[in-house]
This record gives C-alpha cells, sequence and structure tokens, in this order.
C-alpha cells in the first residue's frame, strides 16, 4: 500500500498503466515532468509486485546528494530509518541491511556491482531515473545492464525502467526494443517567466543577478532558488546578498548554498523548509535541476550558465568550461518555481537568446574523458564498445585516448591477439572506486610507503582545491591537511570532508594493494611530485630555458605556463595535477602541481623513462642521425651519439627521405632527363621480343623501389646537401642492361641526322619527341624523321631565322605542299636576308643566310 502522503501526487495517475506494462514487458520508459513524484513514490509502489517475486528494486540517482536524499525521504515515509526497508549505496558510502529491498545508487557504483553480478541475480528491477542528464555512467550502465541480461539472465528476466522528466522517449524506447512509453502529465502551476537584457556568458554576473534576486524577494512572498554555474559563484553571491538582507527591508532571509562538496547536514539544510517566519535563498549549482526537492521555493532566478567538464583527446586535458544552458535545462530550471503554486522564474538573458539554445545538452559521454569507461569495458571482456548497445557510442579518437591511457598506468596492455586486455594491476584498479589516474597513484603510494599522502592527494584531486588561490603548489593544500600548518575556520568543512575521503581510500588500497616487496625510500617533500607524476605521465613538466621561468613543455608536447609571480616559478621540473586554457591558444595554464626531483627518473620513477635508438633523417637539422635517446613522452632526458649503425637502418631512414620529399632532391641534369625520357620512350613502346626487356624509370616505379636501385648508393649521405653529390648518370645508367644502352642510341637516339648536315637533339621530354629546327635546313626533305627503326614519327617544329616556331607537324610532304607559300608570303619580308625559294622540295638545305651562300 502506497503511504497516504504519496497517494495525491500526479504520478499516482499512472500506476495503473505502469504496473500493467512492466507485467507484459521487460522494458518500459516513463515521462514524468519534474514535481510529479516518480523518483520516490515509484519505487514504493512496485516493490509489492507479483513479478518481482521478493527481489530487490535498484534505482540509480546521478548524484550522491540525490541519492541519499531519495532514500532518506522514503524510509521516512515508511517510518523507518535508511538501511531498513529502503538504504543507499554511493560511493565510499553505503547505508543497507539484510532487509533492504530498494537499493538506491548512483550510477557508478552500479557499473562496479554488475562487474562483480554481471546477471544481477538478486535485483528484480533497475530505475534508471533521471536518465536524461546523460551521464557517461548511466550510458554505460543501461548498456551492461542490458548485455548482462542478456547473456545471464534467461528465466526470471530483469526488468528495466527508464525514467526521466524531458527525455526524447521515443529514441529510449527504440534502444530498448520498442518498450511502452508511459507518459504522465503531473500537476505544474503555471510559472511567469520574466527575460531581462541580453547577457553573454562573459560578461560580469553579478550586478544583474543581484538585480535579479532583489526583484524576486520584492515581488514573490516565497523561498527563492538561484542556479549559479560553480562553487565560485556561489561564494561570490552568498558575500554579496549577505549585505544585501542584512540591509533589511525583505524580512528575515536565510542564504543556504548547495553543491555537491558541502557536507550532508549542509545540504539537507538547504533542502528543507526555511524556519518558521522567514524565508531562504538557496544559491545552488545544476544539482538542484532534478531529483531534489527544495521545499517553499515560489521563485527562480537563473543565471543560464552551467559548468560542464569537457575532455579534450588531442591535448588529454579535462577543461571546465561555463556554457549556455540548453532549453530542456531550462525548462527543468522554471518547473522548480511551480511546484507549490502559481511562481515566477527570472532569466538573466533575453527572449532572442532563448530561441538561440540548443534543445539538449550534449551528452557527457560525446565530451568526457573515457578512461574510466574504457576500463570498465576492458573488465566486462569488451575491447569494441559497439559490442554493446548505446544512444551515442563512445567516440572513436577519445576512446582510444582513454586506452593509451590505461596504458600509461599500467592498467592495460596489447595481448597477443593484438586485443586490449587489463593487466593484473589493471584488475585491482577496477576494485577501487576511483579514476584510474588516482586509482594507479593510490598503489604508487602503497607501493613507496607513502599511502597516507597517497589518500590525502587523492581527496584532494577528487574534491574542489580550496587554497588554489594561494598558488598552484599542491603541497600548500597537503600541509593543511597534515597539520604541518593550521587550518583556517572557513576551511574546516573541507578539511573534515578530505580525511573522511582519505580514510575511506585507505581502507580500499590496503584491501587491493599487492606489496611488491621492499618500498623505494622517498623523502617526503618529493612524494607529492613523484604520486602526482604517477598519476598524471603525461604532464610532467620541464623548465623551457632562457624564459622568465614560467614557461614549460609538457610530456604530451603541449606548451604551459605557471601564473606570474607563483612560488613554484623557476623550479626545474613538474608534475602538474591540473592545468587548461583557452581554444586556439597554444599555450596552457599550469593550476595545480607539485615539484619533481629529476633523480627520481633513475629509481621510483623510472619506468617513465623510455630509451630508444634513434637512426633517423631529422628534418629540423636537416640530417640522418644516430643516437640513443633517453625521454619521457616528448622531453629529451639524455643523448648520445651510436656507431656501428646497421647499413639496412641508415638506408632505411635515407630512402625515406627521399620517398617523402621526392626525386627532386637528387641531382638531376638535363641530360640525364632526356636519357631517361628516351628509356620510357621504348619501355612504353615495348620494344623487343618477348617480356618487355626496358626498365620502368617512371617516377611512381623509382620512389617504389628505392631500396633496390637506389640504397646501396647511398653510405656517403649524412646531410641533404650530400644528395646533390650523388653520381645520379651512373645509378640510373646501372639500370639499363647490356646491350641495351646500343639499343637505346639506335632507336631512340640523343640527336638526329638533318638535311642540312647538322645533328640536332631530339626534345623526348613531349610527346611525341620533338625535333625543332630551322626550316630552312629541311629543303629538299620530304619525309618526316622517324625513330625506333620507323615505328615513330617525330613531331617537326619548324622555325624562323630567330627560333620561334613557324609550323608544328609530322608530315613534312603536305607542309611543301600546302603551308609553306602562306609562311614564305609572311616571313620573306620578315627575314629577307635568308632563303625562301618557290618550290622547297628542290632547294637546297642550309642554316646559312644568302650572303654565306653566296660567298661560299
Amino acid at each position: 500500500m502506497l503511504p497516504k502522503e504519496l497517494q495525491s501526487l500526479p504520478i499516482v495517475e499512472v500506476f495503473d498503466d505502469l504496473r500493467d506494462a512492466l507485467s507484459r514487458s521487460d522494458n518500459v520508459v516513463l515521462e514524468a515532468p519534474p514535481g510529479a513524484g516518480k523518483t520516490t513514490a515509484v519505487p514504493l509502489a512496485l516493490l509489492n509486485e507479483p513479478w518481482l517475486a521478493g527481489r530487490k528494486i535498484l534505482m540509480l540517482e546521478p548524484r550522491r546528494m540525490a541519492a541519499r536524499a531519495a532514500a532518506s525521504r522514503m524510509a521516512g515515509l515508511l517510518y523507518e530509518e535508511p538501511g531498513d526497508t529502503v538504504g543507499y549505496r554511493i560511493r565510499l558510502d553505503s547505508c543497507v541491511g539484510e532487509l533492504t529491498r530498494v537499493e538506491v545508487v548512483t550510477e557508478g557504483v552500479l557499473a562496479r556491482r554488475l562487474q562483480m553480478d554481471p546477471a544481477l541475480s538478486d535485483v528484480g528491477l533497475v530505475i534508471f531515473d533521471e536518465f536524461h542528464e546523460r551521464n557517461l555512467d548511466s550510458d554505460l550502465g543501461l548498456a551492461l545492464t542490458l548485455q548482462g541480461r542478456e547473456m545471464f539472465r534467461e528465466a526470471r528476466a530483469l526488468k528495466v525502467l527508464v525514467m526521466s522528466g524531458t527525455l526524447d522517449g521515443g529514441a529510449i524506447s527504440g534502444l530498448l526494443g520498442g518498450a511502452p512509453l508511459i507518459r504522465s502529465d503531473g500537476r505544474q502551476y503555471p510559472v511567469d517567466v520574466h527575460f531581462s537584457q541580453p547577457l553573454d556568458p562573459r560578461d560580469p554576473l553579478m550586478p544583474p543577478l543581484m538585480a535579479a534576486v532583489k526583484r524576486a524577494l520584492t515581488e514573490t512572498a516565497g523561498s527563492v532558488l538561484v542556479f549559479l554555474p560553480g562553487q565560485r559563484e556561489i561564494n561570490s553571491a552568498a558575500r554579496e546578498l549577505g549585505d544585501i538582507v542584512a540591509g533589511g527591508g525583505y524580512g528575515k532571509v536565510v542564504l543556504s548554498p548547495l553543491y555537491g562538496g558541502l557536507s550532508l547536514e549542509q545540504q539537507q539544510r538547504a533542502i528543507r523548509p526555511a524556519p518558521e517566519g522567514s524565508r531562504k535563498i538557496v544559491l545552488a549549482t545544476n544539482i538542484a535541476e532534478t531529483s531534489l526537492t527544495i521545499d517553499g521555493i515560489s521563485a527562480v532566478v537563473d543565471s543560464g550558465l552551467a559548468r560542464e567538464a569537457v575532455y579534450d583527446a588531442n591535448t588529454g586535458m579535462t577543461r571546465l568550461s561555463t556554457r549556455r544552458i540548453s532549453r530542456a535545462s531550462a525548462r527543468q530550471r522554471k518547473g522548480r518555481a511551480g511546484r507549490l503554486g502559481r511562481g515566477d522564474c527570472y532569466r538573466l538573458w533575453s527572449e532572442e537568446q532563448h530561441q538561440q539554445l540548443v534543445a539538449h545538452g550534449t551528452p557527457e559521454i560525446l565530451q568526457a574523458d573515457l578512461t574510466p569507461l574504457a576500463m570498465q569495458l576492458l573488465a566486462w571482456g569488451i575491447e569494441d564498445p559497439s559490442e554493446l548497445h548505446w544512444l551515442n557510442p563512445p567516440p572513436v579518437a577519445p576512446y582510444q585516448k582513454a586506452l593509451d591511457t590505461l596504458a600509461m598506468c599500467d592498467a592495460a596492455f596489447k595481448g597477443g591477439s593484438d586485443r586490449w586486455q587489463l593487466s593484473p594491476h589493471g584488475v585491482r584498479l577496477t576494485q577501487l572506486p576511483l579514476h584510474p589516474r588516482l586509482a594507479h597513484m593510490l598503489m604508487k603510494g602503497c607501493d613507496i610507503g607513502a599511502a597516507e599522502t597517497a589518500c590525502l592527494l587523492a581527496a584532494v584531486l577528487a574534491e574542489r582545491n580550496p587554497v588554489s588561490g594561494r598558488g598552484t603548489d599542491i603541497g600548500i593544500a597537503l600541509s593543511l591537511l597534515m597539520g604541518e600548518t593550521s587550518c583556517p575556520e572557513p576551511l574546516k568543512g573541507w578539511y573534515k570532508r578530505c580525511w573522511q575521503q582519505a580514510r575511506k581510500y585507505s581502507q580500499v588500497a590496503s584491501a587491493v594493494h599487492m606489496s611488491g616487496g621492499a618500498s623505494v625510500g622517498v623523502p617526503q617533500r618529493e612524494v607529492p611530485g613523484v604520486l602526482l607524476a604517477s598519476a598524471y605521465p603525461d604532464r610532467l613538466a620541464r623548465l623551457r630555458p632562457g624564459g622568465d621561468g614560467r614557461q614549460y613543455i609538457l610530456s604530451s608536447g603541449r606548451a604551459a605556463e605557471l601564473p606570474p609571480d607563483d612560488a613554484l616559478t623557476g623550479t626545474p621540473w613538474l608534475a602538474v595535477a591540473e592545468s587548461g586554457g583557452e581554444k586556439g591558444r597554444p599555450v596552457d595554464r599550469i593550476y595545480s602541481a607539485a615539484p619533481l626531483a629529476a633523480q627520481r627518473f633513475s629509481d621510483v620513477l623510472a619506468s617513465l623513462v623510455q630509451n630508444e635508438e634513434r637512426a633517423a633523417w631529422d628534418d629540423q637539422a636537416g640530417q640522418f642521425v644516430c643516437e640513443q635517446r633517453s625521454v619521457i613522452g616528448q622531453i629529451q632526458l639524455s643523448v648520445k651519439p651510436l656507431e656501428n649503425i646497421p647499413d639496412s637502418v641508415r638506408n632505411d631512414a635515407l630512402v625515406s627521405v627521399v620517398r617523402a620529399r621526392g626525386l627532386d632532391i637528387l641531382p638531376w641534369t638535363d641530360a640525364l632527363v632526356q636519357w631517361r625520357r628516351r628509356v620510357m620512350l621504348m619501355h612504353d613502346l615495348r620494344w623487343g621480343d618477348g617480356e618487355n626487356p626496358w626498365p620502368d624509370l617512371s617516377d611512381a616505379n623509382l620512389l617504389a623501389s628505392l631500396e633496390e636501385w637506389l640504397a646501396p648508393y647511398l653510405q656517403g649521405v649524412t646531410r641533404l646537401e650530400d644528395f646533390k653529390r650523388l653520381d645520379l648518370r651512373g645509378i640510373m645508367h646501372a639500370q639499363l642492361p647490356w646491350p641495351l644502352p646500343l639499343e637505346l642510341e639506335r632507336l631512340a637516339p640523343e640527336r638526329i641526322a638533318v638535311p642540312s648536315g647538322s645533328n640536332p637533339a631530339i626534345d623526348y621530354a613531349q610527346e611525341p619527341p620533338v625535333l625543332a629546327i630551322k626550316l630552312q635546313e629541311m629543303f629538299g626533305c620530304d619525309e618526316t624523321p622517324r625513330i625506333a627503326d620507323g615505328a615513330l614519327t617525330l613531331q617537326v617544329h619548324l622555325l624562323s631565322p630567330a627560333g620561334r616556331p613557324l609550323q608544328v607537324t609530322q608530315d613534312l610532304a603536305t607542309f611543301w605542299r600546302d603551308g609553306y607559300q602562306s609562311v614564305r608570303k609572311e616571313m620573306r619580308g620578315r627575314y629577307p636576308k635568308h632563303p625562301w625559294p618557290e618550290d622547297p622540295t628542290i632547294a637546297t638545305p642550309t642554316a646559312k643566310t644568302n650572303r654565306a651562300l653566296r660567298n661560299s
């Protein structure tokens, strides 16, 4: 029986349809707007359904706060405590008992549970709540749940219910094989929307925000929910609003921040109704869009902004980016003002800007770091994500980058079948509820006897570092946590949370870690750098020489810099935990780092150093290099020359240069080009009996066969200019076997005799080959010259005395008969010193002028 507090909820109206659909189908999609009551009422309404047969309901929430709040709310409605009929499991925290029937979990918990029990054997129904948020873990959890059910649940099928308020129900229904789609209209009171002047995300936010909050306090009577992009803006708004509400005029007002980093008690304070006789202003991130019900809200002030983590596969960095929200998010936020009665929504953007918002936000799977997903899939036994069913499959390039990151952390490798698989170390990392980088760092901390520091550092990296404003050195935060410096009062909450997290990390790390023998001793001052280097080997930074001490080159190849006047300026090596930058800007900013001692590359960090022999052409230096290099990614630690490089290695490198730059790198002369054209003419004519005896000297074939005809002559080449000193004529002539050189002179001669007695060169660069000769030298010749035993007629270019073409022909007899007279008429006046006889067929061929002929 549904608790009476829930019986008036709008979602109850579709319960009969929902029960009927789940009794007939293993997959159902439920659309219900915010406030309909689906999160609280649906699990309790289905708890006694016959098909459940006493098994559990597993409900997934996208956030830890929402999971705990939902479990507490349902337990309270049953007059129980969390851990009785209803419990929860979140990262590093659980509250369940032997009699628990409804478990509210975060989506990452589901993935790890599936790894241990792919069939979810004690579960009858999995509910994916708020699926429209499209978190990476929810997409992964659904994909693994569907395959696990298909492979392991032949009897007593596992049922799946996907719920959301702004979901593309048709798409998810299609993914679930045409699942029934049930819609609840909910009960949403009208909300008046008030647009403002256009606001650019780069404009100062506080002035228009304060104006909107003042207006909401003046025009409405209830509490106000303010949506802000992040914790920084929440703290700024709280300071300014503290002065405003203290000034009076608005009655008793309580300020309540609400974001993921707060303690459970602080979060509950924001969710509960305002104290008697007062109203409150809740300053929240998009965590308050869905799942959480905040009592007493009658007005929403929406900045229209959200801070999202966007992963750049090219740099391996995840950057926090402040972006405009989607229309779907704006609709969700507006709806928070219409839960109790008519409400108001004050938007810090114009109506025109609203029309320009995208319809839905980008699914996290398309813009997130996929390393955790890749590790979960490999643990599931899947290398190719296409083996699973997705609404949006993981993008190829980021997924490959994720596999490379796992390899850097010694968590994955390519096996004998060239398939990716987890290493034994990687299998251990899957048991830790952390990003693979941080899990690997914990294991390294255990290896070097610095487990406590590693756990604290993981807690700092998992939380937002509140002392980052004091400098980039992450050691500042560690010194506060370790008691080396006193912790200011405003940071006591952060201090407590970090230690709670660190203790939980310590418990799971000690259970998973396998001792490898005696640990390598590392001085305490160097431990943070060593740990960060283990987690982020692609972010090691070496100081650029000759600068002001702020510029670094990262092992990934990126350039990065410290803020001005930072305490780490000039440090030779840094291990960078966090860096970022603007799109299109070539230099990133270092936000968090620790000093790194270079001598650690010879002991505890030796696995990061790669020793490679390099025998290759250096394009930048323009020469062949033979050296042994020690490198960390793109950073070179040391280099020394190598002796006795095998000729094959040297030749391969030099041949690759020619292949890349083209044959023009070689010393071609005009005569050699003509010779090569003559050989190619014979090759194309296939002159000879049987198989073509003439070699193929085309560009394509020469480039393809460099190893055969060029490589044996490259012993003396070390620099680019050495290619120009090669005896290319001898090299090329060696390609023409005897007696073809004699045949070449006979069939495709370099020169040919003409009637005047001269021997002009034939131009084989043109097709057909060209004989360019003064017109007068061909008098008396009515047969066009031929080569190749008469098989190929030359193209004759008859030239004027000045060497300009008068006629192009392959038929001299026809020219003398039909074309000569018009040429004679035009040219005899222009060149009167040269003979222009009436009948050229009986005239004496000559290269001389009339005067020279008379004097001869």
